[in-house]
């Protein structure tokens, strides 16, 4: 079981409490995940954010907060690296849906490519986690996921949506992540078309979850966001703004 758990199967399935990663306040009350751009510029993390690397990749990446165009927003270096900020929520979907974001990055990775291992970085990524019910797992995935967090330590999500900006695959395209069918990739961003300049997007979750897994959408449980580049050895700049949960119209 020991090999299940690769390096980068441990980014596709990141634990939120395996550093102390506790709900942070307010978090829950709202329903949102915290604010980044509340931080003060430099390499304080945003309050409700932690770091977390990930088990031997030896390299981390670099998080700090710059100024923008008038605003405050998250930076991620990543130089032959992967690690990310993670937060926890307790989130019921059906009631705020649509997660929006925006991001910028200076390249997409050449090598970026979601079809293999050796391709699975990004210049960007944001993961959302969710809190699937162990008896809506299949028997050998239920097994898999609980020998996984004895292992580790780590409360494990059961299954997550990751949004990426790639370069092999056009915008739109969807898989499952290489290590693993309980993570599904979706390219929102792809190429350098659009680089240096802020993207913004909303998706639809519950659209997003039946479309990867079928049925309702569980409770969500936390949120992850980064880069990596530790597979292809390349180098990215990418930068961040707040994550907001909003109803329906």
């Amino acid at each position: 079981m020991r090999a299940g758990l690769h390096r980068r199967q441990a980014l596709a399935w990141l634990g939120l409490a395996a550093t102390g990663v506790s709900p942070p306040a307010g978090a829950q009350a709202d329903g949102q995940p915290p604010l980044l751009s509340t931080a003060p510029p430099g390499d304080t993390l945003p309050a409700g954010w932690t770091h977390q690397r990930l088990p031997k990749v030896e390299r981390a990446n670099r998080y700090d907060m710059v100024d923008d165009a008038g605003r405050r927003v998250l930076r991620v270096r990543s130089a032959a690296s992967a690690s990310s900020l993670v937060c926890r929520v307790d989130v019921d979907p059906a009631r705020t849906p649509l997660l929006q974001w925006q991001w910028k990055v200076a390249r997409a990775l050449a090598g970026s490519d979601v079809r293999s291992k050796g391709g699975d970085d990004y210049a960007a990524r944001l993961y959302v986690f969710f809190d699937l019910p162990l008896e809506r797992l299949s028997f050998g995935d239920r097994v898999a996921l609980q020998a996984a967090r004895a292992l580790s330590g780590a409360d494990i999500p059961a299954a997550a949506l990751c949004y990426v900006w790639g370069q092999a695959q056009p915008a739109g395209h969807t898989a499952w992540n290489p290590y693993t069918d309980r993570v599904r990739m979706v390219v929102v961003d792809s190429g350098d078309a659009q680089a240096t300049t802020w993207r913004s997007h909303t998706r639809d979750l519950r659209r997003d979850w039946a479309e990867a897994f079928g049925g309702t959408a569980p409770r969500l449980g936390g949120f992850g966001i980064g880069a990596d580049t530790d597979n292809t050895g390349d180098t990215a700049e990418t930068w961040f703004g707040d994550l907001r949960l909003v109803a329906a119209p």
